[in-house]
């Protein structure tokens, strides 16, 4: 019996020790402190901006029919005057050709009115008719000249009309967008492609409205082929502010050496912290190491330690990456401590 009781005391005794040596064992989980910089990067300023098409048109039809013939898909390169989309136009055509026979049967008339009136003047030089005679016949041949120009232009007017059921290219560019399927009713002001002229495009970006556009420079993180900054070949501030944010679009034409850039691409627009009239002085800008950052889906953050000294996960926003570094816009201050390993802190309860 007091063997046993023995037995039992030591094993307890393991048990509650157990916890307290894996808390020994553990290593501590390494943390950094969210550092500022005060180098001449920190005195400039970001706004976040989009590539855009300085040319992209929508594309409609200005007649109502069917969709018979579809040319093209979206990503598509197309010529200027190619046909894109065809209409169903045989209604259009049969009034056509009525207004054409209308105008032929308009000018066989005319020709009739003017050997009628050659006759009627020389009877009347005769004296075999009176002169209301003659004048009836000139003024037949006049309205009859006068039918002929009126269904000559009505047969113009449909003939142009029936240009419009077939939709072509206006410029040399590609095809981003296709919202119709062969068989659709097109009507008339409802699109049915989108293509832009990717040989023109720019970086637009909201940017306080006295913002001084010598001094600006811009980035497209997503595009591979032009990493780092860039310098705009042409910069035009709109003379518009915006009466809710007070900020006017900043425009920045890409140079010729950035390949591969379409419309929708995410930039970022970096201007000094002097480019702006009576601009005050900018924020410190707050860096955390690339390795402590945390991906997951579409959110992107990093554990900060709390109070009680547990790391917890916490949502930022994310700038430029500077070697090993990464700007952190927002989510977090300058100060606080954060996981530099986020596995590790993944696994602290």
């Amino acid at each position: 019996m007091l063997k046993t009781s023995l037995v039992s005391a030591l094993m307890l005794a393991g048990l509650a020790a157990a916890p307290l040596a894996w808390a020994a064992d553990a290593a501590p989980l390494a943390t950094v402190a969210i550092a500022g910089s005060g180098t001449a990067d920190a005195q400039r300023m970001s706004f976040d901006g989009v590539v855009e098409a300085v040319r992209q048109s929508t594309l409609s039809a200005q007649v109502p029919g069917a969709i018979i013939s579809l040319s093209v898909k979206a990503g598509d390169r197309v010529k200027a005057g190619q046909e894109l989309v065809r209409i169903d136009a045989r209604a259009a055509s049969q009034n056509a050709a009525a207004s054409a026979a209308q105008v032929e049967a308009a000018r066989a008339n005319l020709n009739l009115s003017s050997k009628e009136l050659e006759r009627q003047k020389q009877l009347f030089q005769k004296q075999y008719i009176s002169q209301a005679a003659l004048d009836r016949a000139q003024a037949q041949m006049q309205a009859a000249q006068a039918q002929v120009q009126a269904l000559q232009a009505q047969s113009d007017a449909v003939h142009t009309q029936s240009r419009f059921f077939v939709i072509s290219a206006p410029y040399a560019g590609v095809v981003s967008e296709v919202p119709v399927t062969l068989g659709d009713m097109a009507m008339p002001g409802a699109p049915l492609a989108v293509m832009y002229d990717p040989s023109a495009l720019r970086v637009s970006a909201p940017v306080p409205a006295n913002t001084l556009t010598a001094a600006a420079q811009f980035e497209i993180p997503g595009l591979a082929s032009a990493p780092g900054l860039l310098t705009p070949k042409s910069a035009t501030l709109l003379p518009v502010v915006d009466a809710a944010t007070h900020t006017a679009q900043l425009r920045l034409v890409l140079p010729d050496s950035v390949k591969g850039a379409t419309p929708g691409l995410f930039a970022r627009v970096w201007l000094a912290a002097g480019a702006s009239q009576g601009a005050a002085k900018t924020e410190e800008r707050l860096y955390a190491p690339v390795a402590s950052v945390v991906r997951r889906a579409e959110m992107t953050g990093l554990y900060v330690i709390n109070e009680q000294g547990k790391p917890a996960l916490r949502q930022v926003r994310l700038g430029r990456v500077q070697g090993d570094r990464v700007e952190v816009l927002s989510g977090v201050e300058k100060g606080e401590k954060v996981a530099a390993d986020p596995q590790a802190a993944a696994k602290v309860r």
